[in-house]
């Protein structure tokens, strides 16, 4: 028979062993994760733009951290994301270039972020554009760690913001209002899946990956500038000329989209609790009019390996643990997110990443492990192959695959005009060899061979 004080300690037992295991949850925050498309440095006015505004994105910076050195996985749409979510760099990931476009990028053996943390108890949902596997293939989102995804699978169908369909999950939603007419906007649809997903979720960790397609060019099918968009408000009235006031447009949408889970993860008490990163996939668009400076100081567009092509905003909030109002300037990169969001987890971490935690830096602290170097390539499908290393404060650049590697001070030079490789031989030799060593070879990527099509 039990005692009386023997029943008394079982039940502090208990009692602590509940408290530690809601503890440990409480410990394990959401992550909200929301990329825009295209967007450039200097689109957002905590990045210094002066024409088009964006209050709840500067007031995400300005209650949390903002990083001014954070690199996207690559300089297009396809090869950023399969850094993003295998932790791996641009010469290592399974999808390098947006063509040729392969019915799937990930395989059965690769990991993503969503598979680390669905095995960690994480729900994990997803809107807007995958890129990395078409339906019906082992690389759709819902067979890569996601529970759920709303929105593009395939590259070339999310240039279309009045498409017929958008995926859902293994299927279909038909968007009947568009066949005939242009009434249902697709990034509308996406955010309020997003919210949806978000209530459906708050009872337990989960991650959003929010890849919205906003402010990327459209099909020239839907609009005349690559730009559409239901409306050009609330710069309608503005002495600008129609392609400047579409792009801004798009911007405020994507902006008050961000305010809308903002606003959502306040009215669920989730604040305290959920890490909300906004970023963009790579650098702004050339096409962008020249008066908006889509990419701010930076030299280049996206498909560029200079730093406007692959320099990105990138804003860290949570309320508590991250900072508020506080600028970093350590150098991160998307290959981070997948060994960071694990040890916020506390998730087993795959072998032989490229990426490294950057917790540290969220909270305001230096990094307790720097990157050797940073690196990317690109095809230009396969028209010729371009790669680029930084290392500490250098950039190294090479055009081709037999050009001379140009050479840059960030430090000094952050526009990148003043090539100084005669000057650092040494260091151009150094750059010379990652180069040599940072790419794995790939049969769909051969190098020099142009792509010519099916």
């Amino acid at each position: 028979m039990i005692s009386g004080s023997r029943v008394f300690w079982l039940i502090v037992c208990l009692v602590c062993l509940t408290v530690s295991v809601q503890a440990a949850e409480g410990g394990r925050p959401n992550i909200i994760f929301i990329m825009a498309d295209d967007l450039g440095y200097g689109d957002l006015g905590c990045y210094g733009q002066k024409l088009m505004k964006t209050p709840h994105i500067d007031q995400l910076a300005a209650q949390g951290m903002r990083f001014t050195q954070a690199y996207a996985g690559g300089s297009v749409c396809t090869a950023s994301r399969a850094v993003l979510l295998t932790g791996l760099h641009n010469g290592h990931t399974p999808a390098r270039d947006n063509i040729p476009h392969y019915p799937t990028y990930l395989q059965e053996s690769d990991v993503t972020i969503a598979e680390v943390l669905q095995k960690s108890g994480y729900r994990c949902g997803g809107v807007g554009k995958w890129s990395l596997g078409d339906a019906g293939t082992v690389g759709r989102a819902t067979n890569q760690g996601f529970d759920m995804w709303f929105g593009y699978l395939n590259q070339d169908h999310a240039h279309y913001y009045f498409t017929e369909y958008l995926d859902d999950n293994e299927g279909r939603l038909e968007l009947k209002g568009n066949i005939k007419n242009r009434q249902q906007y697709s990034h509308d649809l996406l955010t309020d899946r997003a919210l949806q997903f978000i209530r459906d979720s708050a009872a337990q960790p989960f991650f959003l990956y929010a890849a919205y397609t906003l402010p990327h060019f459209s099909a020239k099918e839907e609009d005349p500038h690559g730009l559409a968009v239901p409306d050009t408000e609330p710069y309608s009235g503005r002495d600008w000329d129609e392609k400047s006031k579409k792009y801004a447009a798009m911007i405020h949408r994507l902006d008050r989209d961000v305010g809308r889970i903002m606003s959502l993860v306040n009215e669920l008490q989730l604040r305290e609790r959920t890490l909300i990163i906004f970023t963009s996939d790579n650098g702004g668009h050339r096409g962008v009019p020249a008066q908006l400076h889509t990419n701010g100081p930076l030299r280049g567009f996206k498909r560029d390996l200079t730093e406007g092509g692959i320099r990105v905003p990138f804003i860290a909030n949570w309320p508590g643990t991250i900072p508020a109002g506080k600028v970093s300037d350590e150098v991160i990169a998307f290959q981070d997110m997948l060994p960071t969001f694990a040890e916020l987890a506390g998730a087993k971490v795959p072998a032989d990443l490229d990426g490294i935690s950057v917790l540290s830096a969220l909270r305001g602290e230096p990094l307790k492990v720097k990157h050797e170097y940073l690196y990317w390539d690109y095809g230009h499908c396969r028209a010729r192959y371009d790669q680029a290393v930084r290392w500490n404060h250098w950039k190294g650049i090479r055009h081709g695959q037999q050009g001379e590697i140009a050479l840059y001070n960030l430090d000094q030079d952050l526009s990148e005009s003043k090539d100084v490789a005669d000057q650092h031989p040494e260091v151009v030799q150094r750059i010379n060899e990652i180069m040599k060593t940072a790419a794995v070879p790939d049969h769909r990527y051969p190098i020099g061979t142009k792509y010519k099509g099916k």
